[in-house]
């Protein structure tokens, strides 16, 4: 059954959708953490204000929600049935900024990185993922004594 709600309601709902700190944000924040790596949130200097920035590997991390940015082939990056006028243009725009922002970093000598929603899911996959991006020993035993 499809929730229906007045437009006040959903116009509320929509308002109250984060741009910063958001759920897979931090999982990833904490997965950089455990992993031993530092690193700045949110860098307004930087094209596009990346979510996590590591100065040390002079790489900007976006960690973007399937579905606002369209992730491809994935079951949450769903198209509402209804002003799809609307939606249509506002996923263009912002698949069409997200690649902007990211050639500028690119541009600037920046590598990036771009985490999805759905991969912040599972602990375990994270932490592998990042492990190959960063080039990191797969056992944290040998930093610790």
């Amino acid at each position: 059954m499809v929730h229906v709600s007045s437009c006040a309601s959903r116009s509320e709902i929509m308002r109250s959708v984060k741009r910063a700190h958001t759920g897979p944000e931090i999982k990833v924040r904490q997965a950089l953490h455990a992993l031993g790596l530092r690193f700045r949130l949110h860098r307004r200097d930087l094209p596009g204000s990346p979510d996590i920035v590591l100065p040390k590997f002079r790489t900007a991390v976006f960690v973007h929600g399937c579905f606002w940015h369209r992730h491809p082939n994935c079951r949450y990056a769903t198209t509402p049935k209804s002003r799809q006028d609307y939606w249509l243009p506002k996923f263009e725009a912002n698949v069409e900024r997200d690649a902007r922002k990211e050639a500028q970093l690119r541009k600037l000598g920046w590598r990036v990185l771009v985490m999805w929603e759905c991969e912040t899911k599972t602990p375990e996959v994270l932490k592998a993922r990042l492990r190959l991006e960063f080039d990191l020993p797969l056992c944290d035993s040998l930093h610790r004594s």
